[in-house]
């Protein structure tokens, strides 16, 4: 009798358990990421409007990744006086401005000075008293 009783609950559970399984819509959840704010309803002051087109973005919204870079990198906010001290310090008046884009670009000029240049520019800071050649 006992066994039959833990048999019966046994498979009572797996079947519980079996319902609580991926039994979502769609087989995925909601995107967290693509939730975005609608901008509020304003007044134009305009009162000669034309009707919007159908599937047309609404021109007061902004992008999810044009607000994602405006938090990233401060949009058009002004500078403050400290950080304009440091770009100034690090030659920001007569730096390139479309470094970044040069740098990835096949006709830059790139000198590969091996795995002796790196494993002395990643070697630890000392005074080179235990310092040992290590014969090959």
């Amino acid at each position: 009798m006992r066994r039959v009783i833990a048999i019966g609950a046994g498979v009572a559970a797996l079947a519980l358990l079996s319902g609580c399984g991926g039994r979502r819509l769609g087989g995925q959840g909601p995107d967290e990421f693509a939730v975005a704010r609608q901008a509020p309803l304003v007044i134009p002051p305009d009162y000669a409007l034309v009707p919007p087109q159908p599937g047309a973005a609404r021109p007061q919204d902004n992008s999810p990744q044009a607000q994602a870079l405006d938090a990233l990198f401060g949009g058009s906010a002004a500078r403050s006086a400290s950080e304009r001290a440091v770009v100034s310090q690090a030659g920001g008046e007569t730096a390139d401005a479309g470094i970044r884009s040069a740098v990835g670009d096949p006709k830059t000029n790139v000198v590969d000075k091996g795995s002796t240049t790196r494993d002395i520019v990643a070697a630890p800071q000392g005074d080179g008293q235990d310092a040992r050649a290590v014969g090959k």
